[in-house]
């Protein structure tokens, strides 16, 4: 077992990240285009299929987005960046929608699929910091992302961005369930699971 030094100030650091995040996500909320919020509501509303990719922190924050779309009825998968330049691109057709995400906008591992996903006629939503980044340069919808600094002293782990990024995906979901008149029946329906779906199911 490590033995690290006890230092008085961890736990302030601790409780501070929640100050950190908490303020970024409402600084997100201001900085957020509502035109290009409800566009995107209004694409992935009507998208035939849903992609979402990203790297890191913002990867899996793409897959809790994929399965937040399923959970209202909305087709959707996580595309690996690994996988997509190996064939997985197939999945995105004309009309499909991807929601792609990276804070700086110019994640090398992106671009290829971005280029494609342009090529197909697919529908891209940016979520970034960087407005005139490759990425969203190359968007259709862009929704900004305003992160005042990541959690950890030396402010590069993923931590601010990844709260940040699922707050931006939660809002879409909550949107969406009014745009589409999504209705708990069908929740019931995909969610016999657990102690919810037991609840929905009993009613």
């Amino acid at each position: 077992m490590k033995n690290f030094e006890m230092k008085e100030d961890f736990i302030a650091s601790a409780f501070d990240s929640f100050r950190i995040e908490s303020e970024s996500i409402l600084a997100t909320g201001e900085a957020i285009d509502r035109e290009e919020f409800k566009k995107a509501v209004v694409a992935l509303g009507n998208a035939p299929r849903i992609a979402a990719a990203g790297c890191g922190h913002s990867g899996i924050a793409c897959r809790h987005f994929a399965h937040l779309m399923c959970c209202i009825d909305l087709p959707a998968r996580f595309l690996s960046p690994a996988e997509a330049v190996h064939g997985g691109l197939g999945y995105l057709h004309e009309g499909d929608v991807l929601v792609i995400v990276s804070r700086g906008g110019k994640t090398d591992e992106l671009m290829p699929i971005v280029d494609v996903a342009k090529t197909k006629g697919a529908t891209i939503i940016c979520v970034t910091e960087k407005f005139d980044s490759p990425l969203a340069q190359l968007s259709d919808i862009k929704l900004k992302m305003a992160i005042t600094k990541e959690c950890d002293k030396y402010n590069c782990q993923g931590t601010t961005s990844f709260a940040v990024t699922n707050a931006i995906f939660d809002a879409l979901q909550s949107a969406l369930v009014e745009y589409t008149d999504y209705q708990n029946e069908t929740f019931a329906l995909i969610h016999p699971g657990g102690a919810v779906g037991k609840r929905l199911n009993n009613k």
